[in-house]
């Protein structure tokens, strides 16, 4: 027995059968795979890639949508933009544009010959949908448009007046009982006023404001007497601190509209100096907002460019002798007590 060992023969079945298995490399179990493999697994995954569309697919239209809405029977087909109140659901008035288009309606579509949108108007920031209607309304109707009427005026001086002690939806439920209880708020009738009067203002067992305030508003109507006398208007001495011009700011926010402004506090100074009480500068600037000298509508507000474009009037003169009469009556009267 030789000391070389040799190695046992192979049969060249098995040679054959080893070569066609796959080979494992040295990370375990992993299976080295050939190229043709690889590129042949490659091409079906982008081939399902391709086939498959993700969940958030949509597909994107030619055209843009249209918005057809029923014609109404009584509604007319002309084309004009009109704006209409709608109540919402909690009570309160919503102001609405309405655009109307007239088109060509073909009797074998079945489209509706007219396309309507309903676009609700941008308000100020304070009046929103929860808001009462009649402040709604005060907002779209009055707040901001310049007056030029001395008892108008008036009315609005005792209404902001009446702000400090009531707020601004109970005004606006009491004020056909104001201008009950002030005669349409002629300024002679309330500069005549005797006691007993302003202890007769009691509805439902309750004044329409205290004592000290209703006191307050038959002494400014006196004044407001002389100063008729001695500029012509109301009107007049109002709009002459301000050149005749309203003041238009163009707040973008409700935050950035002051409670008074040095203009106020002028013009309250000047009307205490000839009589007037109950007219603080927040007083004061309260009735500038309200009566339109100064147009505090947010820009975002549609009543903003409204109130911009109203043509400003020419104070109205009344009849300065009646007027210096009833004055020197007044005070005969005074003198005599």
């Amino acid at each position: 027995m030789s000391d070389s060992t040799e190695p046992p023969s192979v049969s060249p079945s098995i040679k054959a059968d080893s070569e066609s298995r796959k080979i494992l490399g040295p990370a375990g179990n992993r299976v080295e795979v050939r190229e043709e493999e690889k590129e042949s697994m490659k091409k079906k995954k982008d081939k399902d890639l391709v086939g498959k569309k993700p969940k958030s697919y949509v597909k994107l239209a030619k055209s843009s949508p249209k918005i057809v809405v029923r014609k109404k029977d009584n509604e007319s087909a002309d084309s004009s933009c009109s704006s209409k109140s709608s109540s919402s659901s909690d009570g309160s008035s919503v102001k609405m544009a309405r655009f109307r288009k007239k088109e060509k309606h073909d009797s074998s579509s079945g489209e509706a010959p007219m396309v309507t949108l309903a676009i609700p108007f941008k308000r100020c920031d304070w009046i929103t949908q929860f808001s009462d209607p009649l402040h709604i309304s005060f907002h779209d109707e009055e707040w901001g448009v310049p007056v030029h009427e001395d008892k108008k005026l008036f009315e609005l001086l005792v209404l902001s007046q009446a702000s400090a002690e009531l707020t601004w939806p109970q005004i606006f439920y009491k004020r056909d009982k104001f201008r009950k209880f002030f005669e349409n708020y002629n300024p002679s009738s309330i500069a005549k006023f005797p006691e007993d009067k302003l202890l007769l203002g009691r509805p439902n067992g309750g004044l329409l404001l205290s004592e000290q305030k209703l006191r307050a508003i038959v002494g400014n109507a006196v004044a407001l007497l002389k100063i008729q006398q001695e500029f012509g208007s109301f009107s007049s001495y109002c709009w002459r601190f301000l050149n005749h011009t309203p003041i238009k700011n163009g707040f973008q926010y409700g935050r950035q509209i002051p409670s008074k402004t040095p203009k106020s506090e002028a013009i309250s100074k000047d009307l205490m100096r000839r009589g007037f009480r109950c007219v603080g500068p927040i007083v004061i600037y309260s009735f500038m907002q309200i009566s339109g000298m100064v147009n505090d509508h947010l820009i975002s507000c549609f009543r903003y460019m409204e109130c911009n474009t109203i043509n400003v009037k020419k104070d109205p003169k009344p009849v300065v002798k009646e007027t210096k009469k009833e004055t020197d009556d007044l005070d005969e009267t005074k003198l005599c007590e």
